[in-house]
């Protein structure tokens, strides 16, 4: 009889959890280029010949951005050090560091940085979400 072997990649962090954080990031990063699209300042026309500077303080857009990247930081902060180490290896997988293979390297890699920087790390990054999402396909979860 043969023995079914584990794979190298089991995860303490759910992959329902780790799409949760994705379809967070992917919220916050529409927002920020919603914003960058929009620009801070606008220059209205009234007439054919006269035009105005319109600076709108942004404070609804701000508001609304800061509490979606302020919730996606408690959520990392949540994490035990399993799981945050867990979700740097899939990002890092995600961007091609690593291979699916080389999973216990990732993860090996992904303990050695100082895990109280893990939300500054991942929310700086600029493709968090799809990182995230082809890891989790990388590794088949």
């Amino acid at each position: 009889m043969q023995q079914r072997r584990e794979r190298e990649w089991e995860l303490s962090i759910g992959p329902d959890t780790v799409r949760d954080f994705v379809l967070k990031a992917k919220g916050l990063a529409a927002a920020l280029n919603d914003d960058y699209d929009a620009g801070a300042e606008h220059e209205v026309e009234f007439d054919g010949n006269r035009h105005d500077r319109h600076h709108h303080d942004g404070l609804a857009e701000e508001k609304s951005e800061n509490m979606a990247e302020e919730e996606l930081r408690e959520l990392i902060g949540d994490l035990n050090v399993d799981e945050a180490a867990e979700l740097v290896a899939l990002v890092w997988i995600g961007r091609g560091d690593y291979a699916a293979s080389e999973w216990a390297e990732a993860l090996a890699a992904a303990r050695e940085r100082p895990y109280r920087r893990t939300a500054k790390y991942l929310l700086g990054l600029p493709q968090l979400a799809d990182w995230l999402e082809e890891g989790l396909e990388q590794i088949g979860a």
